[in-house]
């Protein structure tokens, strides 16, 4: 039926919501040791040893040094503050051995963030307003298509929610604007779902043949549609430029539903994602 293969399609394809940033780590260098004193009777005494940053500090020291997570952050600590003080304790003691790299850090603690708050909040979001609902999708689109542009192979195992994070990473290292925009989009409607608390009944059956109607009438292939909804690939499977771009344009249609179809399918798309 309609729904089931909804769901399947949902399960797999939406967890690029919850992705975010793999983690990579680099060793910093290690602070400098105490000056060898000179011989001169006048010269003055050795500075004491340098005590090596705390994971805490690495980490607050490298979210200062990445603006574009900034919004995102800012927002967290306002709205969620145990939440956000909680991620960085946990964050920080299991990144308490080794020095870790700044960009390195606050990637893979946004990453955690979002996971956390989409766990613990996300639900909330499918009853948000129509403007923050919708902007989760069109987030997510953009992060497609950029993805898309770059690597179709990585294109097509991010869709089915299947890429691995040390590939992902290299992607966001490059587009980190995007993942922040990303980020932001799910909290802005956690937020906006708390408050307005907007009770959406599920899709129905009209809604998925809708769906699938409108698939069609973009020239998509009933392959291509089977593959989608289905989240099974053909067998010789398609090329991952053209599923790349068949899930692209899976996102552009339903946003191009009727808004009442369209917001009940984001709805449950939303649920999917945070008990997923």
């Amino acid at each position: 039926m309609p729904l089931e293969r909804l769901l399947l399609y949902l399960t797999g394809a939406f967890v690029l919501a919850c992705l975010g940033v793999g983690l990579l780590l680099v060793t910093a260098g290690k602070p400098d040791g105490p000056r060898a004193p000179t011989e001169a009777a006048s010269a003055p005494p050795p500075p004491p040893p340098q005590e090596a940053p705390t994971p805490r500090q690495r980490l607050e020291a490298s979210i200062a040094a990445a603006p574009d997570y900034a919004p995102f952050l800012d927002r967290l600590r306002e709205n969620f503050p145990a939440e956000y003080r909680s991620a960085v304790d946990e964050f920080a003691t299991r990144q308490g051995g080794p020095a870790v790299g700044g960009e390195a850090t606050v990637d893979a603690f946004v990453s955690e963030a979002v996971r956390k708050l989409r766990k613990a909040r996300g639900v909330a979001a499918a009853r948000a307003e129509p403007g923050p609902l919708s902007k989760i999708f069109e987030a997510q689109r953009a992060v497609l298509h950029a993805i898309g542009e770059r690597d179709p192979r990585l294109c097509v195992a991010f869709l089915y929610g299947g890429a691995e994070m040390s590939e992902f990473s290299r992607f966001a290292a490059t587009r980190r604007a995007l993942v922040a925009d990303m980020a932001l989009a799910g909290l802005e409607a956690i937020v906006n779902g708390g408050a307005k608390q907007i009770e959406r009944p599920g899709p129905t059956e009209a809604d998925f043949k809708a769906l699938e109607t409108a698939l069609a009438a973009r020239g998509l292939s009933q392959e291509v549609i089977g593959a989608l909804l289905d989240g099974k690939m053909p067998d010789p499977p398609l090329e991952d430029a053209k599923m790349c771009a068949a899930g692209e344009t899976y996102l552009e249609t339903l946003r191009s539903l009727p808004e009442p179809a369209r917001l009940r399918i984001y709805g449950l798309a939303v649920e999917v994602m945070a008990r997923s």
